[in-house]
């Protein structure tokens, strides 16, 4: 853009020529106007605005000590403040109003102040015969071909300042070495360029960078997973970023998901990075996102090799097999030093293939270390393998993003609590000296196992033996427990219309058979470890058998099981513990441990049975997510599945899991969308409250589109709370009968912690009214004579992952039929054990 020396003599005199030429040219210009035709100036206070009135264009003045500046620029229109976002001569300001003038010619657009040139867009080629510069609405101006608009020959997008709008480029051009980034203001008053810089990480997916004096990095958002950036958790839903990488450039971009939404990112004289949101209306900005956020977000703050932990006496420490170089200047609470190995490891030793292979320590809950390498293995195994191979290699990493290797020394390693969703497992390499299992742990060991194995086997007899006569014992008792083995599940039409009436009737616990411990000790073979299938949250589960040979499942109750949510919530007495701020945590700890299984999780597991008393907490309120004796891993890029044996409780299970056994995330979303209706309004998803509502989604939806939403506040929380609207809102969202309209939990999360932003509005949830129910059964092929239950067992799998309790279907069709309120549901049985008596709860789900 600038006039160098070797553009002088002839270059130069036919330079001062055309700018003769062109100031006194009669300049063409109707302010107001979105762009610029060949031979048309800009003076004074004219300027030309975007097409829709976003972004406008012209002359703004910055006082500078004692002198005025006068800059070229791009801003916001029709907010109180100017809100600059780009700057054409932030190298050289203006000193005249009157005398400076911008054209546009045939080599593009030129800034003169009087008749010395100060800035143009310095094109590549020499004449272009017709152009125009034009300024979009995404605050672009771009100098493009009249013939053919879709020509562009510059934009401002590729020659950023300080501010970074959607749709521009954060990154490099490979073929010509140019970067796009973003450089600070040297002050409030003062465009020029500061001494804080954000550009593309040179290291693939390696994020972006934020820079000190423009070479010392200080500040990196992690690497990108195609979704979020590692170090930026809070990511919000508004923007969608998108990475290029080509063989000519690499590049960030973003887009705004809501258009209604203004937002831009900048970096900040102080060396803040920041995200600005508008609603357009009031025209004000708000900071919804600051990077770096605190010191331990500082890059390297501890030093090569250091890790930062957050603890009253020091906030950073070597990595275990490491030493401070300087104890000196760490005694001062100076890591910049860092640390340094204890011992040499072994594939650094002259002395190669001698002495003892180097190993690894796990380091966990840790923000990974900054500039990895990416390499391409399938498991965790081939990724240590290519760590191990490479003596550069300092550490690995394996997760659901792929295999990343380090090299050289670590910087920017910390320490994460055990409840941030964003935690990762690191594998530093050390000396075989430094690992914890010293070889006269190995050796002990040996002896330990040589002395133990025989008298192993020598007790193993007589257990057998002890086990065997107590099996012949019990065959003798024939005719124990015969109340559960003989159990009849063909329920009477009675029976069923029983069930239904209590629920219509708002009693929604109805009468359940009680069994014996006994009898089901019996089913279960005394509860054998041979019948053991798995253990849950609340206790393990067995395997049991009837008379007729029907398996069964049946869980029985520990001592150690806590108090779920439900305990408190759906309690007259004791929910008003639960106050608005802690149902709010509770609310967004549930959200944080559902996003770690979905997306962080090494495998991405689905929970399938997420409900009130799957939440349990722990005596300061906060909640742990329990009970995956039916969740479901998927590998890979697998997120959904289909079953044919559907469990799970009634009220929580998603519509498509229920109907066609089909199960995604977004069955978990459904259940946390229930979860949150049920937290915020204290009632149980299962009744009925209207006489067309089904359940709380149904009377949640009524109260919503009657624009009556704060009646749903549970009394004992007293006035309603600001952000009531919001969370009945979000729960809305999540419920929708679409699994495709539901959002992901990571979109979840970001609406909770963005309260500026609006929320879409919400569809119909489903299950709501009996009408669509109708419907539902109208259609359904699974139908029958009368009203019976189709009774189909499971088939029983040893592992605590995949057990699946008993399922039971009732015949839609005929059941709605005969009763518009009837129950159209999967059921499943789940047999619980407490205090030496059993009971049998039919769990339903709409």
């Amino acid at each position: 853009m600038w006039q160098t020396k070797r553009h002088r003599g002839t270059g130069r005199s036919l330079c001062f020529s055309l700018c003769i030429l062109l100031w006194f040219m009669e300049g063409r210009l109707c302010t107001g106007s979105d762009k610029l035709s060949e031979g048309d100036s800009l003076s004074g206070n004219d300027t030309i605005i975007s097409e829709k009135g976003t972004f406008e264009m012209g002359f703004f003045s910055k006082k500078t000590g004692t002198s005025d500046n006068l800059y070229l620029g791009i801003w916001y229109k029709d907010f109180e403040e100017k809100t600059i976002v780009w700057i054409a001569n932030r190298r050289t300001p203006l000193r005249n109003m009157p005398s400076s003038k911008l054209v546009i010619s045939g080599n593009g657009i030129v800034l003169f102040d009087e008749f010395d040139m100060v800035w143009s867009s310095r094109m590549s080629s020499l004449y272009l015969a017709s152009v125009e510069a034009v300024l979009l609405d995404s605050g672009d101006l771009v100098v493009r071909d009249v013939s053919k608009p879709s020509v562009i020959f510059w934009q401002s997008f590729d020659h950023p300042t300080d501010t970074w709008l959607p749709g521009a480029k954060l990154g490099f051009h490979k073929v010509n070495n140019i970067r796009q980034n973003l450089t600070s203001w040297k002050n409030a008053d003062d465009p020029s360029s500061g001494i804080f810089s954000v550009g593309l990480s040179t290291v693939e997916t390696g994020g972006y960078i934020l820079k000190w004096n423009m070479s010392y990095n200080y500040w990196g958002s992690g690497h990108w997973d195609g979704t979020r950036f590692g170090s930026v958790p809070e990511m919000n839903y508004i923007t969608k970023f998108n990475l290029v990488s080509n063989e000519n450039e690499s590049y960030y971009t973003y887009d705004v998901v809501n258009p209604s939404v203004l937002t831009m990112f900048r970096i900040m004289p102080s060396g803040m990075f920041q995200q600005f949101t508008s609603l357009k209306s009031p025209n004000n900005w708000s900071v919804i996102l600051v990077q770096p956020r605190n010191q331990c977000d500082i890059f390297a703050s501890c030093g090569a090799f250091g890790i930062f932990r957050e603890n009253p006496s020091t906030t950073c420490s070597c990595l275990d097999g490491f030493s401070p170089i300087s104890a000196e200047a760490t005694h001062r609470n100076d890591w910049f030093g860092g640390c340094e190995r204890k011992n040499r490891l072994q594939c650094e030793n002259s002395t190669l293939g001698k002495g003892k292979k180097d190993g690894y320590l796990n380091i966990s809950n840790i923000k990974l270390p900054a500039n990895s390498k990416v390499y391409h293995a399938q498991n965790d195994k081939q990724c240590k393998s290519a760590c191990t191979q490479n003596c550069t290699c300092t550490a690995y990493a394996f997760n659901a993003s792929g295999c990343f290797i380090w090299e050289g020394a670590l910087y920017d390693v910390r320490q994460l609590s055990n409840h941030d969703y964003t935690k990762q497992d690191l594998y530093l390499k050390v000396s075989n000296s430094d690992l914890p299992d010293t070889p006269g742990k190995r050796k002990l060991l040996e002896v330990v196992v040589a002395v133990l194995v025989p008298l192993v086997v020598l007790f193993s007899g007589g257990f057998i033996g002890c086990f065997y006569t107590r099996k012949i014992k019990q065959k003798g008792n024939k005719s124990s427990g015969q109340d559960l083995l003989s159990f009849d599940f063909n329920y009477s039409d009675n029976r069923t219309y029983d069930v239904t009436n209590r629920l219509e009737a708002g009693k929604e616990d109805f009468n359940l058979p009680m069994f014996s411990y006994a009898s089901v000790s019996k089913a279960t073979d005394d509860f054998s470890v041979e019948t053991k299938l798995g253990e849950g949250g609340f206790g393990p589960v067995y395997k049991g058998k009837l008379i007729n040979g029907q398996e069964i499942a049946v869980k029985r109750l520990s001592q150690r099981s806590a108090q779920g949510l439900d305990f408190f919530l759906f309690d007259l007495k004791k929910q008003k513990i639960l106050e608005w701020a802690t149902r709010v945590r509770i609310i967004e700890g549930i959200a944080q441990g559902l996003v770690y299984l979905h997306e962080y999780s090494r495998l991405r597991i689905v929970h399938r049975d997420l409900k009130a008393s799957n939440i349990l907490l722990d005596n300061e309120m906060n909640p742990k997510i329990s009970d995956f004796g039916m969740a479901r891993m998927f590998g890979g890029n697998n997120s959904q599945a289909n079953t044919q044996r559907i469990v799970g409780t009634y009220g929580y299970m998603a519509p498509e899991y229920a109907i066609e056994g089909l199960f995604s995330i977004k069955s978990d979303v459904f259940s946390f969308g229930v979860l949150v209706l049920e937290i915020v309004s204290g009632k149980k998803n299962t009744g009925f409250y209207q006489k067309d509502s089904l359940n709380l989604l149904g009377h949640t939806w009524e109260l919503w589109t009657s624009n009556r939403g704060v009646k749903l506040l549970d009394p004992a929380l007293g006035s309603p709370k600001p952000s009531l609207l919001r969370y009945i809102n979000l729960g809305l969202l999540c419920v929708q009968e679409n699994p495709n309209d539901r959002p992901t939990m990571s979109t979840v999360i970001s609406m909770l912690t963005n309260e500026v932003a609006p929320l879409p509005a919400p569809k119909q949830p489903a299950f709501a009214f009996s009408q669509s129910l109708m419907n539902t059964a109208s259609t359904s092929n699974s139908c029958c004579n009368g009203i019976s239950f189709a009774f189909k067992a499971p088939e029983l799998k040893h592992s605590a992952m995949s057990i699946s309790l008993i399922r039971l279907r009732l015949c839609a069709k005929m059941a709605i039929a005969m009763n518009p309120n009837a129950l159209t549901a999967f059921m499943a049985m789940d047999v619980c054990i407490s205090n030496n008596s059993f009971r049998t709860p039919i769990l339903s789900a709409t």
